[in-house]
């Protein structure tokens, strides 16, 4: 009787060894996030006990990007992944499945209410495939993978990125959802100041010409027309036929803001710049920060000079 519970001691004692030492083991908690977006919200929120890694680099195009063997061995030594989700990353459950990863799975946008691309035609504060000739290359009822241009829902996934690590490591839980309400508070003030600026343009005047369809939110939450000549991911091609509609359109509306991007070759921007006689407003940065050590090497960095950018070319010609 005493040697079955002692079995029973050992077997119990074994099964919970993992959790005992993912929250008590020597050194951080090592997190593998997607993008370098996620990496930096991340990095806030977990402080000295997260060491955080990315798979896609800064300045590197999530929806294109192209796993390594490496990427596979750093996610199977990772204690906490953290993915964006909405269909962003479609290169990663591929990447989980081979490498073995058995950590905790932290999926950034878990309970938030993403844009249907449907409602697209339906909302007078951006242009999309009827006006500016372009085709989304997605399926009717997808939605926007691209959260991070709102900071309203961006606090949500600052919560749920503090939730993930509490839970991987419970130790130091306090002091992660501490982090994590200081820096949902510093969003807050964010967007109260973006929102301010984008005020003081006229309605008329906040207009923008990018890339890729990626600042959807954006446009949303501030009330602005994007246009762009290539669709929802970097995949889908501009046609010779959108392209030249986009023009007219630009001429049209006396548009003043166009923008290249971080993570895209700026030769067809820079061909609509030239034909449509726009001067270009420099850089924008979408879906990735800027290298470490830039002018947007992180999430709050990279959306004040987004805005910064935006206004002040939409300011051009009042």
């Amino acid at each position: 009787m005493m040697r079955k519970l002692l079995l029973a001691f050992l077997f119990s004692l074994m099964a919970a060894l993992p959790a005992a030492a993912q929250s008590n083991k020597a050194g951080p908690v090592k997190a593998i996030a997607s993008f370098s977006i996620l990496a930096d919200i991340v990095r806030q929120v977990g402080g000295p006990h997260v060491e955080v890694a990315t798979l896609v680099p800064a300045g590197g195009d999530g929806h294109v990007y192209q796993p390594s063997p490496a990427d596979a061995r750093a996610v199977a030594h990772a204690d906490i992944l953290v993915s964006n989700g909405l269909n962003f990353e479609t290169w990663l459950d591929r990447l989980v499945q081979a490498s073995g990863f058995k950590g905790t799975r932290i999926v950034a946008s878990e309970g938030i209410t993403p844009r249907r691309l449907e409602d697209d035609d339906d909302d007078h504060t951006h242009d999309h495939k009827s006006d500016a000739g372009h085709d989304h290359g997605h399926d009717h009822g997808a939605v926007d993978p691209h959260v991070w241009h709102d900071l309203q829902r961006m606090r949500r996934y600052v919560a749920n990125i503090a939730d993930g690590l509490a839970k991987a490591d419970p130790a130091h839980a306090g002091e992660y959802r501490q982090r994590a309400a200081a820096y949902s508070a510093e969003l807050a003030a964010l967007d109260i100041w973006a929102k301010a600026a984008f005020d003081a343009i006229p309605q008329s005047q906040r207009k923008a010409i990018t890339q890729h369809d990626a600042f959807g939110y954006l446009a949303d939450r501030y009330k602005i027309t994007f246009m762009a000549p290539q669709g929802m991911s970097t995949e889908a091609q501009a046609s010779a036929e959108g392209v030249a509609k986009l023009i007219r359109q630009i001429k049209q509306e006396q548009v003043q803001a166009l923008f290249f991007e971080n993570i895209i070759n700026p030769r067809l921007i820079e061909q609509i710049a030239k034909e449509a006689k726009v001067k270009l407003g420099g850089r924008l940065y979408s879906d990735s920060l800027g290298e470490p050590g830039s002018e947007a090497d992180s999430f709050v960095k990279l959306f004040r000079l987004n805005v910064e950018r935006l206004t002040g070319a939409m300011r051009r010609d009042s």
